[in-house]
C-alpha cells in the first residue's frame, strides 16, 4: 500500500493531508475554495486515489496561495508515496470529453518538473473565488513537486467550467495510469538511467 501524510505550514496556508494511491476514490477535501474542492474531488474519483485534505489559507486575499500550496502538498504526497518510482508505468494519458469541451492530458513521471498548459478558458473567474489563471498555477506547482512533465491541451470547448473539469478528470485518469504498477516489471525503475529522481 503506497500512502503518506503531508503537513505543510507557511504564513499563507496550513495544510494537512493523507493520500493513498491504491484507493477507491474516497475523499474529504476542505480548502476553503469551493470550486477547487470540486475539482480535487473529481481528480481523486477519476484517479481512484483516497485523499483527506484540510487547508486553512488566506482566502480573504484570494485563492492563489491556497491553490498553489495545495498542489505542492499533493504533489509532494505522490512523490513520497512513489519513493524511487520502482515498478510504476511512468506514463499516462487521457483524451477526455466533457460535453462540448475536449482536453488531452499526458504525464511522464520523469524526474523533470514542468507543465505545458494550453487552454483557452473564456471567463476570468469561476464562482466568486477561483481565478481561471490558477489552473495553470496548480499544474505547474504539482509538476515541479512530483518531478513530472505534464501536458494539458484543449482541443475544443466554450464553457469555462467544462474545460477545467475536463482537465482535472483527465489528469486524475492519466496520473492513475502513470502510477499504476507494471505487472510485467514490478521491481524495475522505468528508466534506462536506472533512476528517476
Amino acid at each position: 500500500m503506497r500512502e503518506t501524510e503531508v503537513t505543510r505550514y507557511t504564513t499563507e496556508t496550513k495544510i494537512q493531508l493523507h493520500l493513498t494511491i491504491e484507493g477507491t476514490g474516497e475523499q474529504s477535501i476542505k480548502t476553503g475554495v469551493g470550486f477547487l474542492d470540486h475539482m480535487l474531488e473529481l481528480f481523486v474519483r477519476h484517479g481512484r486515489f483516497d485523499l483527506t485534505l484540510i487547508c486553512e489559507g488566506d482566502t480573504e486575499v484570494d485563492a492563489h496561495h491556497t491553490t498553489e500550496d495545495v498542489a505542492i502538498a499533493i504533489g509532494r504526497a505522490f512523490s513520497e508515496s512513489l519513493g524511487e518510482r520502482r515498478g510504476i508505468k511512468r506514463y499516462g494519458s487521457m483524451l477526455l470529453p466533457m460535453d462540448e469541451a475536449l482536453v488531452m492530458t499526458a504525464i511522464d513521471i520523469s524526474g523533470r518538473g514542468m507543465a505545458v498548459v494550453e487552454l483557452a478558458i473564456p471567463s476570468e473567474k469561476i464562482g466568486q473565488q477561483f481565478d481561471t489563471e490558477l489552473v495553470e498555477e496548480f499544474f505547474i506547482a504539482f509538476a515541479r513537486e512530483l518531478g513530472a512533465t505534464i501536458h494539458l491541451h484543449q482541443i475544443s470547448g466554450k464553457n469555462s467550467h467544462h474545460i477545467v473539469e475536463a482537465c482535472f478528470k483527465g489528469f486524475g485518469r492519466a496520473l492513475g495510469e502513470a502510477v499504476a504498477i507494471n505487472q510485467a516489471a514490478p521491481d524495475e525503475i522505468p528508466s534506462t538511467k536506472g533512476t528517476i529522481k
